[in-house]
């Protein structure tokens, strides 16, 4: 759901045009399903982020902890289960406290020098499933949440790609991630605003300056997401975070920008409105 802060050439290994069909295809299937999970809501969306927050745990401790990590990952991937369940019932607090002792059991069996870096993985996990569920859980703005959200991610990522390739320029933070530019990031960003308030004055009354700045906001987030996953994949060697989406690399590769964009959108939200109004709190202001 985020991968482009900037442009990335055809020419680039492993984004040749066959590759590039592959990216279009796996967007061309999994958007769907994402927003069909959105749609129907419920216990289908909360296993729809169950599955993508188990993905991503176990790309995550592959990445850090290498080869011999079952028992990390069963430990944490159960808590995901056991959180899933109890997010699923209406007790979100007991689901983050079960998320604390999964990143312990985790921590635990982890190796001195990988325990902080397990220990956020199960975090980051927690979050790619408690923060989109806790939006849509709203029963009066939760599916507007979530379409918000996608349309600032996707959107982002769309225009950031064709500008950056078109513009090109300065590069945003080449030492990090050396083809996004600060034309992609910006244009990016100026079509999230464009296309969440449209979308806002299409769905509902909204104050769509506030919708606007909430794009602006949510889109840098989104691309400071994307950047944080290419730190991390740099500090251990690593193109791409599995191989488990074609011409994509893996679950994490796919939902960086999602998972920060939602996160941040979900405080904001429990912050204004609680935690079983964080889809208003988000939204109306």
């Amino acid at each position: 759901m985020s991968t482009v802060a900037g442009a990335e050439p055809l020419s680039r290994p492993g984004l040749h045009p066959s590759n590039l069909v592959l990216r279009v295809l796996s967007a061309l299937v999994m958007a769907p399903l994402a927003l069909a999970a959105a749609y129907v809501g419920g216990w289908l969306f909360i296993l729809f982020w169950a599955a993508a927050a188990i993905a991503v745990l176990w790309e995550w401790i592959a990445l850090v902890a290498g080869a011999g990590h079952r028992l990390i990952f069963s430990a944490a991937a159960s808590a995901i289960g056991i959180a899933a369940v109890l997010v699923g019932r209406g007790r979100p607090v007991a689901a983050m406290l079960v998320f604390c002792l999964g990143a312990l059991a985790a921590v635990i069996f982890a190796t001195r020098g990988r325990r902080v870096w397990i220990g956020a993985g199960v975090f980051y996990a927690a979050a790619m499933l408690l923060a989109p569920v806790l939006l849509r859980g709203d029963g009066n703005l939760g599916l507007q949440a979530l379409l918000l959200l996608f349309v600032v991610v996707w959107s982002t990522d769309i225009f950031a790609y064709f500008a950056g390739r078109a513009i090109g320029g300065p590069k945003l933070m080449p030492a990090i991630s050396p083809k996004k530019t600060w034309a992609g990031a910006i244009v990016g960003t100026a079509g999230a605003m464009l296309l969440a308030s449209v979308g806002a004055a299409y769905l509902g009354s909204f104050d769509l300056a506030a919708i606007a700045a909430l794009a602006l906001l949510l889109s840098v987030v989104s691309q400071l997401g994307d950047l944080l996953e290419s730190w991390i994949k740099r500090q251990f060697g690593a193109k791409d975070a599995s191989h488990l989406i074609p011409g994509h690399g893996g679950v994490m590769d796919r939902l960086d920008g999602f998972w920060a964009a939602a996160l941040v959108g979900c405080l904001i939200g429990v912050a204004r409105g609680g935690l079983d109004h964080a889809a208003n709190g988000l939204l109306i202001w």
